[in-house]
């Protein structure tokens, strides 16, 4: 497995039943963490917490009778402007076997610990269980928790439709060879007109917000500042690449990728207006994915794709770039909310539609 140093420290970790920071070793939440394969997601990692450093956080970590972590969940929490309450999430947690209705009961329990403990008002969840499994979402809405099963994905925190490649024991050629022939193509011509993508540290950050910023005027979506990608790189050190199209030193492209927990994850990318016709986003794919590939992961996570199903919306054609790349559609279940003060819920909701 792909881990670094960072594991092997001693961090101090609010936990539901603990009066004070006790000592939590790190590298067990996160082998916990990264042992869950598809369902893992660097946003459960103690990293993570680097890069929301405006949230506070607290962890639940469960046990079985002989001491093994059987259920483990990072939970984000914000405090409300000019009230004395707060709001939870957990960003793809909690991680579990959503099939043991023993251990999900005590799950539901350190949350509601949670929530008195910090004068929540709302717990939020989105962890990554297939729309279709009926069991999970029935042993999760029974202990009460609402299931948000027709919020669309403009409402929804995370998108719950991504686009995943499988390279579980996999060659190269062999995830070469499954690509669209004219991905493959692509990926060629740009190796052929000199279009170099490699991965680079942090003093190529100004030239990727370049890039974002560009992007984000041509597809109409705000950008995160130069600081925000720093955050990040710093948070997760080996496990983050910034990687750049270049042709004659000029910048074409540029994505950063998380490798965690046997997945590669496309997290942030931008291109330029210019040199489209060198086909440089093919190559950085297809590079990342090689990274995947070398590591000894299981899944390339395209991440979203949402509308996916609608020819004519304008994100439609993420979709169809991602798609040339032969992998499959993932649709996730979505929200799961416990409302832990009416009260305060309704009067949020005034103010902030989608919680």
């Amino acid at each position: 497995m792909y881990y670094s140093d960072y594991y092997s420290d001693i961090k101090y970790v609010f936990q539901a039943d603990a009066k004070e920071k006790t000592p939590f070793f790190s590298y067990d939440f996160e082998r916990f963490s990264s042992q869950y394969k598809e369902s893992s997601s660097f946003t459960q990692s103690l990293m993570w917490t680097k890069v929301k450093d405006w949230w506070d956080y607290d962890t639940i970590v469960i046990e079985d009778k002989g001491k093994n972590t059987v259920c483990q969940c990072l939970v984000l929490i914000k405090k409300l402007p000019f009230l004395p309450f707060t709001f939870l999430y957990a960003p793809r947690g909690p991680l579990c076997d959503f099939s043991d209705k023993e251990t999900l009961e005590q799950f539901s329990k350190e949350v509601k610990k949670l929530c008195k403990k910090h004068r929540a008002f709302l717990f939020k969840a989105d962890p990554y269980i297939d729309e279709n499994d009926d069991e999970a979402i029935g042993n999760l809405t029974e202990l009460g928790f609402i299931y948000n099963k027709n919020k669309s994905e403009d409402e929804t925190v995370q998108c719950k439709s991504y686009y995943l490649l499988n390279i579980e024991n996999k060659t190269e050629d062999e995830v070469f060879a499954g690509f669209h022939s004219k991905w493959r193509y692509n990926i060629r011509l740009a190796i052929k007109k000199g279009v170099d993508c490699r991965f680079y540290g942090k003093e190529k950050l100004k030239d990727f917000c370049m890039l974002m910023e560009e992007t984000g005027k041509r597809d109409g979506f705000c950008t995160r500042s130069m600081e925000y990608f720093e955050k990040i790189m710093n948070a997760f050190g080996e496990h983050c690449r910034l990687y750049m199209c270049y042709k004659d030193d000029i910048p074409l492209s540029g994505a950063i990728a998380i490798n965690y927990g046997g997945k590669t994850a496309y997290v942030y990318g931008a291109s330029s207006n210019q040199h489209r016709e060198l086909m440089p986003n093919y190559l950085m794919q297809w590079t990342m994915i090689k990274w995947a590939i070398e590591t000894g992961c299981i899944i390339y996570d395209f991440q979203g794709i949402p509308h996916f199903d609608d020819e004519n919306h304008p994100n439609y054609g993420v979709y169809r770039f991602k798609k040339g790349f032969n992998g499959y559609v993932k649709r996730y279940a979505g929200e799961f909310d416990f409302v832990a003060n009416p009260l305060i819920y309704r009067f949020a909701k005034l103010f902030k539609n989608n919680l």
